[in-house]
C-alpha cells in the first residue's frame, strides 16, 4: 500500500493554449522536492467519481464560455455530484479559469457546486483573462505546485 497522497488534476484543454496551462499545473506538482504526492491528471470527460473519492485533494481547470465553466467540466460535476456529496465533505481543491473576459459567472457556478458539495478551497481561483499571455503558465505552475506540496508538507 503507498503512503503517497493523491492529487488529481481535472482540467478541461480544448485548445493549443489550455493545454499548456494543464501542463504546466502538471509539472508543477510534479516537481523533484515533492516526494509523497502521486499526481493523476484526467480530463473532465474522463474522470469521475472514483476519481475524487480515491484523492487527497483536487485541482480544477476550465475555460469560460459563455460566462460559464466548460460543458465538460458541468457534466463531471453532474456525474459526480451525489455519488461524492457525503463521502467527501472538506476535500481541499483549487481551481484556474482560461476566462477570456472576466470569469465572474464561471467562478460562481465553481463555488456554488463546491459549497453544496462542502469542499474546502485552500487559495483564491486563479483567473487567467483576457489575452492569452505567457505568465499564466508560471502561474498555473505555481499553483499545482502549491497543492502539491501542501499535501506533501501535511498542510491540507
Amino acid at each position: 500500500m503507498s503512503s503517497k497522497k493523491r492529487l488529481l488534476i481535472v482540467a478541461h484543454a480544448p485548445s493549443p493554449n489550455t493545454l499548456k496551462l494543464r501542463n504546466a499545473t502538471e509539472k508543477g506538482a510534479r516537481n523533484p522536492d515533492i516526494e509523497a504526492v502521486e499526481v493523476v491528471v484526467k480530463a473532465p470527460l474522463d474522470a469521475g467519481p472514483e476519481d475524487i473519492l480515491a484523492c487527497d485533494a483536487i485541482i480544477l481547470g476550465t475555460t469560460e464560455n459563455l460566462g460559464y465553466m466548460s460543458g465538460a467540466l458541468k457534466d463531471f460535476f453532474d456525474r459526480s455530484y451525489y455519488p461524492c456529496l457525503e463521502k467527501t465533505q472538506g476535500l481541499p481543491f483549487a481551481y484556474y479559469i482560461r476566462a477570456g473576459h472576466d470569469g465572474t459567472g464561471t467562478r460562481r457556478a465553481i463555488d456554488s457546486i463546491t459549497t453544496g458539495l462542502r469542499w474546502k478551497r485552500i487559495q483564491e481561483p486563479l483567473l487567467c483573462r483576457g489575452d492569452y499571455r505567457d505568465e499564466f503558465e508560471q502561474q498555473c505552475e505555481e499553483l499545482g505546485m502549491y497543492v502539491a506540496a501542501s499535501l506533501d508538507a501535511g498542510l491540507i
